[in-house]
């Protein structure tokens, strides 16, 4: 079985930045096993894969799957796949995707860059000591949503980019992303975020963990727009809104690698 591979750089503003994700188009799903062993084999931080829908109000599924496990949300790699729909159809502008957890979520060109709403999930306030440890940092607040997002909010950039996670403190906490964040020098805000029980020790950039941070940041800052950089090694830059129950999220993609996956 040949199926088309497109690896894609998302929120990022050229090749080798921002958060690669694999996007593989198939005409029918797979046995859900066969999708985790093509995520290994990718060992990418996401493969995203997309059947064309025969709903009104979606033009394909989408699921996202770690070297490890299918996740509830991805924001990258939905970003990708808008990428990858929207740059092979120059009359179409929008595409939406229907998943299993995350309702739709839609991806709209403007420009060279793209538009992409995701589900707002303000956190609340919570303590998490054991996590603030294990990411090595001075916590001056911590939140918690229900999906398994932290959000530990530091000092100031420096302190975010001074984590030094200790992985298997992080992996005993269970299925969680780690969001470490502050306001940024550059930026309005700046993050880093770590996911070591999903085989992902640092993420490049994290969409899902910003339709959590997001709302936050929107009352933090007193605007329901603003800019954020995500301060992994491949780094990458996002635009933020808070649209009523909506978080929208703003990048550029770059498509590195195009070809063919054989399945035996």
């Amino acid at each position: 079985m040949r199926i088309p591979f497109a690896q894609i750089d998302a929120f990022a503003e050229s090749a080798f930045g921002g958060n690669p994700a694999a996007v593989m188009p198939l005409s029918a799903w797979l046995d859900d096993a066969v999708l985790q062993n093509i995520a290994s084999e990718n060992n990418l931080s996401e493969t995203a894969f997309i059947v064309p829908s025969d709903d009104d109000d979606a033009d394909f599924e989408l699921r996202w799957f770690t070297p490890a496990a299918e996740v509830a949300l991805c924001g990258h790699a939905t970003l990708a796949s808008g990428h990858f729909v929207l740059s092979s159809d120059d009359d179409r502008t929008t595409v939406r995707f229907r998943t299993r957890q995350a309702g739709v979520l839609e991806v709209t060109r403007e420009g060279d860059r793209y538009r992409m709403a995701l589900p707002a999930w303000g956190p609340a306030p919570k303590p998490l000591d054991a996590i603030v440890a294990a990411l090595g940092v001075e916590a001056i607040e911590t939140l918690w949503h229900d999906r398994g997002y932290a959000l530990v909010v530091v000092a100031d950039e420096a302190a975010v980019r001074a984590a030094r996670p200790d992985d298997r403190a992080l992996i005993a906490a269970g299925p969680i992303v780690a969001m470490v964040t502050a306001r940024g020098e550059r930026t309005d805000i700046v993050s880093r975020a770590f996911t070591p029980y999903f085989d992902i020790p640092e993420d490049p950039v994290t969409g899902a963990a910003h339709a959590v941070a997001v709302p936050y940041w929107a009352e933090k800052l007193g605007t329901d727009r603003f800019t954020a950089f995500q301060a992994s090694r491949r780094g990458g830059l996002l635009t933020c809104a808070l649209e009523g129950d909506r978080v929208i999220l703003g990048g550029a993609c770059v498509t590195v690698i195009e070809g063919t996956f054989l399945l035996p």
